[in-house]
């Protein structure tokens, strides 16, 4: 303990900003609101990652995020440094060098073989304006679909940081 308390104070306030000391907290229940699960590739069911929301639709939504068919949104955190590993090539080449999150049942549910993921349940995450500085936890995965980026899916929380 003492060696990772030394480590800590040798490195940069920027440094530090990526470093998480807490066990993320997520709520597996989420799992039953995920459309299509089996096209989530599972890195580690519960992470948390650090970075700024930056707007995932060129301005072209108020709130930043893609409102999916499937009642998600799909957003993007520009990780903070240190955080790289998160990334694959999906990310860099279709979702702008950022992670993607989704938030199940944000939204209208508007494809039909989608309906039931999320029938009867209410999200309770709240999104949070682009530019703000924030925690995501959830679980990482890879989405074997599209070019194969890795998210943030389901999202569990998103909480404000100090900038």
């Amino acid at each position: 303990m003492l060696q990772l308390l030394i480590f800590l104070l040798t490195l940069a306030p920027s440094q530090t900003r990526a470093i998480t000391t807490t066990k993320a907290a997520c709520d597996d229940t989420l799992w039953r609101h995920v459309y299509n699960p089996a096209r989530l590739l599972s890195h580690d069911p519960c992470v948390s990652v650090t970075g700024t929301l930056v707007d995932a639709t060129n301005g072209r939504k108020e709130d930043g995020v893609r409102h999916e068919a499937d009642g998600d949104c799909h957003g993007w955190l520009l990780l903070d440094p240190g955080q790289e590993s998160y990334l694959n090539d999906g990310n860099k080449s279709d979702e702008g060098g950022n992670l993607v999150y989704e938030v199940v049942c944000m939204y209208r549910v508007t494809q039909k073989d989608a309906k039931d993921s999320c029938k009867g349940y209410k999200n309770k995450v709240k999104l949070l304006p682009i530019g703000t500085h924030v925690r995501i936890t959830g679980s990482w995965v890879q989405d074997t679909n599209h070019a194969k980026w890795n998210e943030i899916h389901p999202v569990t929380s998103i909480t404000k940081l100090e900038p």
